[in-house]
């Protein structure tokens, strides 16, 4: 996280200080920086040198509209899962041509509503889908582009939940099934069979998994090929895991044991597979998200109280799982720190929200540096899957979130009123 960092005990994003943002916008509270954003695209899309490749970002992890335009203004292409996702994707300027719409379950209209709008590939995950592509193409006496997702049956070392390209997964075609697939497809009238489609997984830490996944493209394409069946193109997934642990670094904090292992930078992750799929002459296009807006972002809360029954003690702040939902869903690890340091001391806390479900919680058992009542804190590296899996549960309007620019501050979406809950 560059550019969150203290400054004489005040932590700052890029050159504000994020007391002062609390002062102004309350909390809780969104914050990103707009240059972590672009440096993170930057270092993935340099990785590819110049090999024919498209950075598509996974709107799935933060679709802000204002981070989507900073995005397309860097010539980023779009991965996109709903036709929700792909209206915001085009009205922030990605062009169509560089925009895959996935996902396992594309309705009739979401399907027409990409072709319409000429994306450069649906990618199919079953039989069933790819008639309806076909169906919906004659209707529109059009032709359309689909790639094929198969299912390597690889594991991701990950958490299960993000688990995507295992066979007990509900994603993708059976690999065993997979060549078969690929002829099923190219009998269907107005279909173009252009790619193969993979994404093993969110949040792998490991270059392995990847190494495994092009290896596994590569004798498939070559299998492929020995049927008679051409593609160029290939969509090799997102999935880059991020730093968690340790993203801010102060002698007043304490260091955190857990995810110790350095996880591999993007680029670091390209460069262990992109040799093995240079092999087979194909486009290659990936989907990363929480790689790109992961660390670029935090959620600034605010203390209400701190307390204590029997042997536990609790911090007690005004965001919850309505807030910020993973550490609730997956028991995901976010680092949290005050915004400024007042005192060396630190305990053994649970953080908990507002919100009336004994599973509302940001950290457990966590070494934290001591707080109190009014103090802000920050929940770091919740650039991703944070303000897009936020709810009205408990009737909470949802928060403001902030954008940073150096010393400039915009506000990019407001905070919500319980209007909005109407």
């Amino acid at each position: 996280m560059r550019y969150f960092q203290f400054k004489e005990n005040e932590l700052l994003c890029e050159d504000v200080p994020l007391p002062e943002l609390v002062e102004e916008y309350g909390t809780p509270l969104y914050v990103y920086s707009r240059n972590q954003v672009i440096e993170n695209y930057k270092s993935i899309d340099s990785a590819f040198g110049a090999m024919d490749h498209a950075v598509c970002y996974a709107l799935k992890a933060n679709s802000n509209l204002h981070i989507l335009k900073l995005l397309a203004e860097e010539g980023a292409g779009a991965d996109v899962v709903s036709a929700g996702e792909l209206f915001l994707a085009l009205k922030a300027g990605f062009t169509p041509e560089k925009i895959a719409f996935a996902g396992v379950g594309k309705r009739e209209d979401e399907i027409e509503y990409a072709l319409t709008q000429r994306v450069f590939s649906l990618n199919a995950e079953s039989h069933q889908e790819l008639q309806l592509i076909s169906r919906v193409a004659l209707r529109l006496n059009t032709t359309a582009r689909v790639s094929l997702r198969i299912n390597p049956d690889i594991d991701p070392q990950s958490h299960p939940y993000i688990t995507t390209g295992l066979h007990s997964n509900k994603f993708g075609i059976d690999s065993a099934k997979a060549i078969d697939a690929f002829r099923y497809a190219l009998s269907l009238p107005a279909l173009e069979v252009i790619g193969l489609h993979t994404h093993i997984g969110s949040q792998i830490t490991k270059t392995e998994p990847f190494i495994e996944t092009a290896r596994f493209v590569v004798q498939f394409l070559e299998k492929l090929r020995e049927t008679g069946v051409r593609i160029s193109h290939i969509d090799f997934g997102g999935g880059f895991g991020v730093q968690y642990s340790n993203a801010v670094r102060h002698e007043a904090i304490p260091v955190e044991d857990h995810g110790s292992t350095p996880t591999p930078s993007p680029a670091e992750f390209v460069g262990s597979f992109l040799p093995i799929l240079q092999q087979t002459g194909c486009s290659v296009w990936l989907e990363p998200g929480r790689s790109i807006v992961a660390d670029a972002g935090i959620l600034v809360t605010k203390v209400l109280y701190t307390k204590e029954n029997g042997s536990k003690k609790f911090v007690v702040t005004d965001a919850g799982m309505t807030d910020l939902l993973r550490p609730s869903l997956y028991n995901a690890h976010h680092q949290i720190v005050p915004l400024k340091i007042e005192t060396y001391e630190s305990e053994k806390v649970d953080v908990v929200g507002p919100i009336c479900e004994t599973g509302d919680f940001l950290a457990r058992d966590r070494s934290l540096t001591k707080v109190k009542p009014n103090d802000g804190l920050a929940v770091l590296t919740a650039g991703a899957y944070g303000f897009v899996n936020t709810s009205h549960y408990n009737a909470r309007p949802r928060p403001a979130e902030i954008l940073v620019n150096g010393e400039r501050v915009r506000v990019i979406r407001q905070r919500e009123t319980f209007e909005d809950l109407v």
